[in-house]
């Protein structure tokens, strides 16, 4: 499996010429000799380390990249689940967003998903705001939410008096969500307790977190059974990135979405299915997310830098992409782009 430590994609007969010769004593034994091989081998099977944060410029951390039901998905006897399972590094929590500022020690989360008390640990070691003594310090500095189906609100749950007991935290959507959240238990409760402080936004309207670092949401077409769909830009001192995990087809989109990448220098994008036929027995175009083939062919006459900004994620359990030593993984990265990986680092500054 490709991994991004170069340690990883070595093999054995290949770590050692790499590293240059090993001298020979005169009076070396053989065993030494085979001890110091054996050393050599193990630095090139350890586990890569995580990437390092940012200390001075504000950065996104990819939380999860899943559809909402996670992977391994509950009950599911298919392949990537049963891989997951057996190894969890091919576990994949549900698509989420971290947003830090270490300069001001302060984090803001898109979406709350059902995997948020693992997110929270995977938080760990990216600076949070200091709390006064005494007081429960807050998760977060503040929640972006897209929309209201299960995998990107739910998590909101965990605040609440039953588990963290949260107090006033700013809580980012539309009107529509706002209200969907205001009159519809348990999450009422949550607003009513001022457990959440809801603040509505405007599509297109930006959210100053900091003099130079500002969220603007964009209206995408998706499902509205309870609220409408938004998308968020991030944009930072230096760079940018698209945070769009729902969407239904890009045609349904009056923007065009090779506009919306050009104004970005990552673009996250809804892969939740690879193409038809992926779940059997289900309709599909009941649920029309863009596929990732058609992704490919539509973003195909982009120039290569264009289509290298570009990261698949909310991926479905079903997906063979979520393999990364697939074929399909491998159609993507043929085709100059990337499927999101969980713990992905993406600076905003330099």
């Amino acid at each position: 499996m490709p991994n991004g430590n170069p340690w990883m994609n070595l093999g054995p007969r290949e770590i050692v010429p790499r590293l240059g010769p090993i001298p020979s004593a005169p009076n070396e034994r053989p065993m030494a000799r085979s001890v110091l091989f054996a050393l050599l081998l193990c630095l090139g099977c350890q586990t890569p380390s995580a990437p390092r944060a940012p200390e001075r410029e504000p950065y996104v951390l990819v939380l999860g990249s899943a559809q909402d039901g996670g992977l391994p998905q509950i009950g599911c006897q298919g392949a990537n689940c049963r891989a997951a399972h057996a190894d969890p590094s091919r576990a994949r929590m549900v698509s989420s967003l971290l947003l830090v500022d270490p300069r001001s020690g302060k984090r803001w989360l898109f979406d709350a998903t059902p995997d948020l008390p693992r997110q929270v640990r995977a938080m760990a070691g990216h600076p949070a705001s200091r709390q006064l003594p005494g007081a429960r310090p807050p998760l977060v500095d503040g929640i972006f939410l897209t929309h209201a189906h299960m995998g990107h609100y739910t998590g909101l749950s965990f605040l609440g008096p039953e588990v963290y007991g949260a107090k006033q935290m700013p809580t980012y959507c539309t009107p529509q969500m706002a209200s969907y959240l205001t009159r519809n238990g348990p999450w009422s409760l949550l607003v009513e307790r001022e457990i959440l402080q809801l603040r509505s936004i405007t599509p297109g309207e930006p959210v100053r977190l900091a003099e130079d670092l500002v969220v603007r949401a964009l209206n995408v077409p998706h499902r509205k059974e309870f609220s409408d769909t938004l998308a968020f830009i991030i944009e930072g001192p230096k760079r940018s990135l698209l945070f769009l995990p729902d969407i239904d087809k890009w045609e349904r989109w009056e923007t065009p979405i090779e506009s919306v990448i050009a104004e970005v220098d990552v673009a996250l994008l809804d892969a939740s299915f690879f193409g038809p036929g992926e779940i059997p027995g289900r309709d599909l175009s009941e649920i029309p997310h863009p596929f990732i083939v058609e992704s490919l062919a539509r973003f195909a006459a982009l120039p290569a830098s264009e289509r290298a900004k570009i990261h698949f994620t909310h991926l479905n359990h079903s997906n063979p992409a979520c393999d990364p030593s697939s074929p399909a993984a491998g159609q993507v990265r043929a085709a100059g782009m990337q499927v999101a990986r969980d713990g992905m680092l993406h600076p905003l500054g330099d």
